[in-house]
């Protein structure tokens, strides 16, 4: 990728009154900070505080390991050093356990409202320092750096923060826009291929949900973003954040129904990173990947969308190397424990809980008629293949 060094994109999310940048460019943290990060670094590094000098940086083991130290020299020629706060990798940081230190640490290095805190990992470690931003003080400011594609596509942008508790996942949270965003496309060349592809199941539901062209780009060149290909996924990048920002700046709070579109797979995904306990067992792109693939079985099931569009998304997926059938994860459970878990899901209001469907490639909408019980019925069809289905 080192033909894009030094390129920038710079995609704005319009807000009224907090709108925030989303800056790509490649080489700008795995080579030691590109000159125009360095200033970027410069603009939110603390000036008040008990010490201006040291910025404070939340990360988790893998990338404090791989790019700790490139941003220790950037900002040693700025006369500054970084204070961190290292987290283990996995869901399990987004917890009261770790939120509870975070929130300590961030007091006793005497951040202020008017401060930044800079978040440098993938998703886990974004949600957990946007939260603790969120509570502290009643608000200070944060900057994302994701180190992940699923990071830098989806969860660094829009300004959902939260932690996991014993009854779901990302129940205790606030809505909390960081301050900017920086992208390396360069770091995911260290990212293991199994995160590469959990990554790109969120580029995948950016098509799903709203655009056939791009759903059909990536039909086609989906192994050029999964191979690191320069081009393919600066592409792939800037065209999902963009379809984010849009969505993020029409509904940012998830009032009008317009951002909930974002939750395409994410029902159906969350009851199975559930049953198989927000574990390493089912990375969260795998679950959603998966349960787009469900939700487009569901609605051709309820007849809504072709079952030849619904099997050519289960094709994608498949080609993509993520899972497409409930069977691959060897589930001992039924329809019934599944949809026990979205019970638990924060959308649920009044006893009824909205899915996101399809009606065609690109064509997403939120039902509001679904029953958990036909749920259950058709989760037990797709964990048991061949059964009769029950009419």
């Amino acid at each position: 990728m080192d033909d894009l060094k030094g390129h920038r994109i710079v995609i704005p999310v319009a807000l009224a009154g907090r709108g925030y940048d989303v800056t790509i460019e490649s080489g700008c943290v795995l080579h030691g900070f590109a000159i125009q990060a360095r200033e970027f670094l410069a603009q939110y590094r603390p000036r008040t505080g008990t010490n201006p000098r040291k910025v404070p940086f939340v990360a988790d083991e893998n990338s404090h390991r791989l790019f700790g130290e490139a941003i220790e020299t950037s900002l040693e020629s700025q006369n500054c050093a970084a204070e961190w706060f290292v987290v283990e990798p996995g869901e399990g940081a987004k917890s009261w356990g770790v939120l509870e230190p975070l929130t300590d640490w961030l007091l006793e290095l005497g951040v202020t409202r008017s401060d930044h805190v800079f978040a440098l990992g993938g998703g886990v470690v974004g949600d957990l320092t946007g939260f603790a931003c969120a509570v502290t003080k009643r608000g200070c400011g944060f900057v994302q750096i994701p180190t992940t594609l699923l990071a830098q596509v989806d969860s660094s942008v829009g300004g959902k923060t939260a932690i996991n508790t014993r009854a779901g996942k990302n129940l205790i949270g606030a809505f909390h826009q960081p301050s900017a965003v920086l992208i390396d496309p360069l770091v995911l060349d260290s990212l293991p291929d199994r995160e590469m592809r959990a990554g790109f199941a969120e580029v995948l539901k950016y098509g799903l949900l709203g655009d056939a062209e791009f759903f059909a780009w990536l039909e086609a060149n989906g192994s050029k973003v999964l191979a690191r290909e320069p081009e393919a996924l600066a592409h792939a990048i800037a065209t999902s954040i963009r379809a984010k920002a849009r969505i993020v700046a029409e509904d940012e709070r998830e009032t009008n129904g317009v951002r909930a579109l974002l939750n395409l797979g994410h029902t159906f995904g969350h009851a199975l990173e559930a049953e198989t306990g927000f574990s390493d067992r089912l990375l969260h792109g795998e679950a959603v990947a998966l349960g787009m693939v469900l939700a487009a079985r569901y609605s051709a099931r309820r007849g809504e969308l072709e079952a030849a569009r619904a099997d050519q998304a289960a094709a994608t997926v498949a080609a993509a190397g993520l899972p497409s059938e409930i069977s691959q994860l060897g589930l001992a459970c039924d329809g019934n424990a599944l949809a026990d878990h979205m019970r638990h899901d924060k959308k649920m209001e009044g006893g009824t809980l909205p899915f996101l469907l399809l009606k065609g490639i690109g064509k997403a909408y939120l039902a509001h008629d679904v029953e958990l019980a036909d749920i259950a019925v058709f989760l037990d069809q797709e964990l048991r293949p061949g059964t009769v289905p029950i009419a």
